[in-house]
């Protein structure tokens, strides 16, 4: 069983930055995904960032140039640095792992959200 505590959300002011940090307890298949969604109201959730095991990365278009994804493998952590906040980035923030699951195929992991708010 795989566990997912993500950490970072807060109030932040337009133009501002934040940081939202997940880790993940338990195993986790030598190849995998671990992404950031979020899932403003009223809306449905929406892929913001995602990071395979080989490094290879994927940004929604509305975030790119401001948002990083990063990884710590050994640390079993990904990172989501948020940059140039703006209203529309208000929304709860979740954190996704997508493991290789032994007879089972893929699965897929959920943390219980962090809230984003961006204000004036």
């Amino acid at each position: 069983q795989v566990q997912l505590v993500e950490s970072g959300g807060g109030l932040v002011q337009p133009g501002g930055s934040l940081r939202l940090s997940c880790v993940a307890s338990g195993s986790l298949s030598e190849t995998n995904l671990m992404a950031w969604h979020r899932q403003a109201p009223g809306k449905q959730r929406e892929l913001v960032a995602s990071m395979t095991t080989d490094g290879s990365t994927n940004y929604t278009d509305s975030v790119k140039g401001r948002f990083a994804i990063s990884r710590d493998y050994a640390k079993k952590t990904v990172h989501l640095q948020m940059n140039n906040l703006k209203p529309e980035d208000t929304a709860v923030y979740y954190c996704r792992v997508r493991t290789w699951l032994t007879l089972r195929g893929w699965r897929d992991y959920w943390g219980q959200g962090t809230q984003v708010t961006v204000s004036s």
